[in-house]
């Protein structure tokens, strides 16, 4: 089923990235712009933090503390409301741009990088995602993964999906206890579109945001599309959020390129309501 009903909530973005629902609002990264901002249900927009070297994925510590993957100098980030200091550098791991994110209950953080250059014509190379958690030097986990992008991890916190853009497919793993990945495997293969951010429902479907065929898909495991939602641009992640985590919340541009974005900031955060409510992390 395709449905192209969206409404515009937001616009006049450069580029959005990695929407999250966190008490009661959306918060989510203009990369481009180097600013995180928020969004609540009564459409009160409001910038929140600048992070210079472009925010992608946001999480939170069980302290409250936002958690952010700081693209161009590969670093994760803290922000304690006050204070946006480094968590960790990720320079000897991350070979280059750090992307997407999920924190899990505990505080750790799964982090995926570009891999390499590839805007600049370098050839994808499969990597690794990186870990960082509390009181640990950060190291990696998992392997041989096609552009690590969204993740999720489901609500009993035991296993992680992410989104292999590169590899039109999502990868699932084991969580270990001391938070190591095991147990690759993969969740969906997609045809005809590439998954880049993700988010989870109530009935183990992913919502996956898929630039090239402008649209975000509900995904089951195995691969059946149950859902394709049109929108005008290029849909790069997604969000169940708002009071009963019913809104589907679409981050859109016209594309992924920084010297177009800032130029003709296309971006915009879109909505439609489903059916499923969200569930899981992040």
């Amino acid at each position: 089923m395709t449905d192209s009903r969206t409404k515009v909530l937001l616009d006049n973005l450069a580029f959005p990235e990695g929407p999250r629902w966190h008490a009661g609002k959306l918060w989510f990264s203009d990369q481009h712009d180097g600013w995180i901002h928020t969004l609540d249900t009564a459409g009160i927009h409001e910038k929140v933090l600048a992070v210079p070297a472009q925010p992608s994925g946001l999480g939170w510590d069980p302290d409250g503390h936002l958690l952010i993957a700081s693209m161009l100098d590969r670093k994760l980030l803290r922000y304690d409301g006050d204070t946006l200091r480094e968590e960790a550098d990720l320079r000897q791991l991350a070979p280059h741009h750090c992307n997407d994110m999920v924190v899990d209950a505990r505080g750790r953080a799964y982090i995926g990088n570009f891999g390499s250059d590839i805007e600049g014509g370098e050839i994808p190379i499969a990597v690794p995602l990186i870990l960082v958690e509390p009181g640990r030097p950060a190291r990696t986990v998992g392997k041989d993964l096609q552009f690590p992008n969204g993740c999720v991890i489901r609500p009993d916190g035991r296993s992680l999906i992410v989104a292999e853009t590169y590899g039109a497919r999502l990868s699932e793993f084991d969580i270990e206890d001391d938070g190591n990945l095991s147990n690759h495997r993969i969740f969906a293969t997609l045809e005809g579109a590439v998954p880049d951010g993700i988010c989870l429902d109530a009935e183990d479907c992913i919502w996956a945001a898929s630039p090239i065929s402008q649209e975000v898909l509900r995904i089951r495991a195995g691969g059946e599309v149950t859902q394709r939602i049109a929108v005008e641009n290029q849909a790069y992640a997604c969000m169940l959020g708002g009071d009963d985590r019913k809104t589907l919340f679409i981050c859109t541009a016209e594309t992924h390129l920084s010297s177009v974005t800032l130029a003709k900031r296309t971006g915009r955060i879109e909505a439609a309501q489903v059916e499923v409510p969200g569930v899981g992390l992040p």
